[in-house]
């Protein structure tokens, strides 16, 4: 409830100062003029009245009414309505909003990055692991040449229109059948970099073979080289179909593992997506890996294809079968590659002769558990054979032999050799060999 003490009557007074009052038009005459005074009081007291009943539950005393309704003529006008200041109508900095200049919406330039004062050269496209077949005219079939074992043509036998070749076993292969895949394997990993030192791995499969069937899947060489982390391509061509021959076809020829090679150089730039790239590979070191019968077309590669001196090292998995003389040729003239032979007991006195062949030659060989383990890299030069226990099956050596995934072993130990195995590119007069 309102009171009604000096201090309750000053508020009200400045209350009734603030509230507007209602002001007749100058053309008005004096008694209209009185009449809307007398209304003006008459809202004052219903404003104030209503005030009190909205604030109480009891009524207002009178004198707080009269208060209320007095007249507000002792302030001016100017009291009443003051003139607006310079403040009023425009305020201060701290009031105001920033402005912004048309330069602070542009586009904001780069932050500064460091830049290398060398030439760097721009990041390979991403891609991932690639692993396809491809016809290739260099690949070891269809072959129309002759056999270098007899210096009789290959394809000796014939039955109307169909020609094939009589295998050392006594059984007859048809050309339309088993000798005429032209296919290759290829595998580029994920990560393969044709900017940094690598290497091709060529793999050369057994008897019995197909390259999807059992080189991709059963004996996953394209998972080793992929897990091996090495910066490593694969090429993997498709010798006689699902035989029990060993025939190198084309790699019998002089200079057929350089063409092979360089073909191969024109695919591998496609597949990484530079042209540019068929230099690289071509000039590239070469790993050959032969299981089994794929020391057939290992041996004449090394003796006669022209690229002997690419050729960084010799992995033999259970391959030992013959043609030692052209394998310890390749160890004496290239003593900073390394030679690797792995061996079950079917194969184990072939291994002995090589060892007693190289012996003979003044260069020294090891032998036991030299590759067991990842603290023991390959170095420049080393000759090594390693028999394994009669647990190690044949038909499963690539897979296991001294270890799980031997393939992927020897890369990995080839890359952390000490001192490095070179992979620089051969120098061209020795290019041809």
């Amino acid at each position: 409830m309102i009171g009604t003490g000096s201090r309750s009557s000053g508020c009200q007074q400045q209350r009734a100062a603030a509230r507007p009052r209602l002001r007749a038009p100058r053309s008005t005459p004096p008694s209209r003029r009185a009449t809307l005074g007398a209304a003006a009081a008459a809202l004052g007291l219903g404003l104030t009245l209503g005030l009190s009943l909205t604030q109480g539950s009891q009524a207002p005393e009178p004198a707080a009414l009269a208060a209320n309704a007095a007249p507000a003529s002792e302030f001016t006008f100017e009291q009443r309505f003051p003139p607006p200041e310079f403040r009023d109508r425009f305020p201060t900095a701290s009031e105001s909003l920033a402005l912004h200049t048309q330069a602070e919406f542009a586009p904001k330039p780069p932050p500064a990055q460091l830049v290398s004062l060398e030439p760097q050269a721009p990041a390979p496209p991403q891609r991932d692991n690639v692993t396809t077949l491809v016809s290739m005219a260099s690949s070891a079939f269809p072959y129309f040449g002759n056999n270098p074992a007899s210096d009789a043509p290959f394809l000796n036998v014939s039955s109307g229109d169909r020609r094939g070749h009589r295998s050392f076993s006594g059984r007859v292969y048809w050309q339309d059948q088993t000798y005429n895949d032209n296919r290759v394997l290829v595998h580029v990993p994920e990560r393969f970099d044709a900017r940094k030192p690598g290497v091709i791995v060529v793999f050369f499969h057994g008897n019995g073979a197909t390259l999807e069937r059992d080189v991709r899947d059963r004996q996953m060489v394209p998972q080793q080289i992929t897990d091996s982390g090495v910066n490593a391509v694969l090429l993997a061509p498709q010798m006689a179909v699902d035989a029990a021959d060993s025939s190198a076809g084309k790699f019998w020829q002089p200079g057929g593992f350089k063409r092979f090679m360089d073909e191969a150089a024109v695919h591998l730039a496609r597949l990484t997506g530079d042209p540019a790239n068929v230099k690289t590979f071509a000039s590239m070191p070469i790993v050959i890996v032969g299981y089994s019968g794929g020391f057939l077309p290992t041996a004449w590669s090394l003796e006669v294809g022209g690229i002997s001196d690419r050729v960084r090292g010799v992995v033999l998995l259970d391959a030992v079968y013959g043609q030692l003389d052209k394998f310890a040729n390749w160890i004496e003239r290239h003593r900073s590659g390394f030679f690797i032979s792995s061996y079950t007991r079917y194969t184990a006195h072939h291994d002995q002769e090589l060892m007693a062949m190289l012996r003979s030659r003044g260069i020294d060989v090891l032998e036991g558990d030299v590759l067991k383990g990842q603290d023991r890299p390959l170095r420049p030069g080393s000759v090594v054979f390693v028999e394994t226990d009669e647990a190690m099956t044949h038909r499963d050596y690539v897979t296991q032999a001294w270890t799980r995934l031997p393939i992927k072993d020897v890369l990995t130990k080839m890359a952390a050799a000490q001192p490095p195995i070179r992979i620089a590119a051969s120098t061209p007069e020795t290019r041809d060999r």
